[in-house]
């Protein structure tokens, strides 16, 4: 067997609002989740990507960065979230409350 035939083919994926870039590359078997994403030069496109820090999932399942990859799996580079859910959430609430919405006591919808 040669050294072609062990490589494999993985797709590295990161998505803006107005954009996303799909790049596929062919790792050697025992390649880890971050060592593909700096393989596939992601960074030059997108500068902001910090590679100590950033959050990686392999179809929608959040994965540490030395997780080994297999063949035809898609790793994505998650952004960091604009805004903490729980606070969303709470806002929302209070907004409801003050419009009557809910009950001010129970939570419960009118």
């Amino acid at each position: 067997m040669n050294v072609e035939q062990e490589h494999f083919s993985v797709e590295i994926i990161y998505a803006l609002p107005t954009q996303q870039k799909r790049i596929q590359i062919n790792v050697a078997p025992g390649t880890s989740c971050i060592e593909a994403v700096e393989l596939s030069g992601m960074t030059s496109y997108f500068p902001e990507i910090d590679l100590e820090t950033v959050k990686l999932g392999i179809f929608s399942r959040a994965v540490k960065h030395n997780e080994v990859l297999v063949s035809g799996q898609r790793v994505e580079i998650y952004r960091p979230l604009i805004a903490d859910p729980k606070d969303v959430r709470r806002r929302r609430a209070e907004k409801a409350k003050e419009e009557g919405r809910i009950n001010k006591i129970t939570g419960a919808k009118i």
